[in-house]
């Protein structure tokens, strides 16, 4: 199979790499980490301009129209600049999830100002209590004439602070982890009853439970047929959770990269550390860890929009696994090898290493897709 970039895909992971390069150092990080906000509107409408927020969007709503294996490369460069803006929660997973409802004249419209950077939309699905599961929905919607009223509770909504509207699903009938009976709708984050506690996350990106009490709104504020919401929500997370993988091998390929130029100049006993050959084999098992999350990475780009549900999950949840356990692999030996200072606030090393442990935890950890994988091996 050709893995070999297109010419336009190489020349957007070099706009992008050059931009954050530029505008996204690592002081601009930590300033933007230590704000109350924990993200910047300016670099926001940065990418807008650059037109890295419309990548997702279809061109009849003003975006590029392209996929996953542009926003691959998009993703390995926000990984290595520790990008903190929304753009995997809103420019990959809600796009995503409003792709899927563009016939909707609303939606579409949501879309469109999302591509300019003029609004912001996330994805609130998961709950305290479901374990990843995408099924599991206690939240209740009620329909009561033209409107439905929603109670609820959602947990770890990632960038639900920066968000305008919130993509919140409820259960309409069922039990909660029936796959019928879920539908989905678009919520202005300033809702009356809606309450937001939100948190910095491991990495410094911000999050949000997000509280519903008596939240109502209209019934066209609907997302497609009414209790059949799953298969969109699933399609966007696995979207999404490609999109990860991307980054997590950005940030391991940074580690990589510093890691080799740190023992190259640090000296003991009057030479290189990176001439003891201890540490020159640890290195190469960085290198080969880093290679098959690149290859797995490649896999889940290809496969995470395939219309066959079974093939498509076992490939992401092999990926994820295999990515998850490199990312861990190689977070780890990068910050021995740098010494005490690799556990710092001041080296950007510890930092690489916290966006790979929420990586790996987000979507469902390694042990957990390696559990589905074997399960869905024996559907």
């Amino acid at each position: 199979m050709n893995f070999e970039f297109s010419d336009e895909q190489r020349q957007l992971h070099d706009t992008v790499d050059r931009y954050l390069t530029d505008q996204y150092t690592f002081e601009k990080f930590r300033g933007i980490n230590a704000s109350s906000a924990g993200w910047d509107k300016g670099v926001w409408a940065g990418l807008g301009e650059l037109g890295v927020l419309a990548l997702n969007v279809p061109a009849d709503q003003g975006g590029l129209g392209f996929g996953p294996l542009e926003t691959l490369s998009v993703m390995g460069a926000s990984g290595k600049s520790l990008l903190l803006e929304p753009f995997l929660s809103s420019a990959v997973i809600a796009t995503a999830v409003l792709r899927a409802c563009a016939e909707d004249s609303e939606a579409a419209d949501l879309m469109a100002r999302m591509a300019s950077g003029d609004a912001i939309a996330v994805l609130a699905h998961y709950e305290p209590d479901s374990r990843f599961e995408s099924q599991w929905a206690r939240t209740r919607a009620r329909k009561t004439g033209d409107a439905y009223t929603l109670d609820g509770h959602k947990a770890v909504v990632m960038h639900a602070g920066a968000a305008d509207t919130l993509l919140v699903s409820a259960r309409i009938s069922g039990e909660p982890a029936d796959a019928k009976g879920i539908s989905l709708f678009r919520i202005p984050r300033d809702a009356k009853g809606l309450k937001l506690d939100s948190y910095p996350t491991i990495d410094g990106q911000r999050a949000a439970d997000v509280y519903l009490k008596g939240v109502e709104v209209p019934a066209a504020n609907r997302l497609g047929a009414e209790g059949d919401a799953l298969p969109m929500i699933d399609a966007a997370l696995d979207i999404g959770l490609a999109a990860l993988c991307a980054e997590a091998v950005g940030v391991m390929q940074a580690l990589v990269d510093a890691t080799v130029t740190y023992v190259q100049s640090r000296q003991q006993f009057g030479v290189a550390i990176g001439r003891f050959q201890a540490l020159q084999h640890r290195i190469a098992d960085m290198l080969i860890h880093l290679e098959q999350a690149r290859s797995m990475s490649y896999l889940a780009a290809l496969r995470c929009m395939d219309a066959n549900v079974l093939e498509r999950r076992r490939a992401l949840s092999a990926a994820k696994a295999v990515v998850g356990q490199s990312a861990r692999f190689v977070g780890q030996q990068a910050v021995q090898l740098h010494g005490g200072m690799g556990m710092t606030d001041e080296l950007i090393v510890s930092h690489w290493f916290k966006r790979l442990t929420a990586a790996e935890l987000m979507f469902g950890d390694s042990d957990t897709h390696l559990q589905r994988y074997a399960a869905l091996t024996r559907e």
